[in-house]
């Protein structure tokens, strides 16, 4: 396995657990359970907002055929993307999660 580092140029944080990108591909690599998984916490000012964000993640989501873990609360959303047949990263999660950000601006 290379390491995640290798790739992005970028140190990693939290002992090893949490490695960062650059901030325009997506909030960090986070391993759980010895899976590797792109996730993000989107902050909104309500609900409405979360919510609103929430489906059009979902609609990026439903047209590539690639769904990531959602978790909307008051005011933020955690978007956590990997690849279940893989158990790990793929090339699309990295775009997947790009287009994450782009609706979020």
């Amino acid at each position: 396995m290379t390491e995640v580092s290798e790739h992005t140029g970028f140190p990693e944080i939290m002992d090893g657990r949490v490695k960062t990108l650059h901030p325009k591909i997506h909030g960090g690599i986070l391993e759980r359970n010895g899976i590797m998984q792109l996730e993000r916490v989107f902050t909104f000012t309500d609900f409405q907002q979360a919510l609103a964000f929430t489906n059009r993640v979902g609609n990026i989501a439903e047209a590539a055929g690639h769904h990531p873990a959602l978790l909307t609360e008051w005011g933020r959303v955690t978007v956590t993307w990997w690849s279940h047949k893989i158990q790990g990263l793929h090339r699309n999660d990295f775009i997947l999660a790009a287009r994450t950000d782009e609706v979020a601006n």
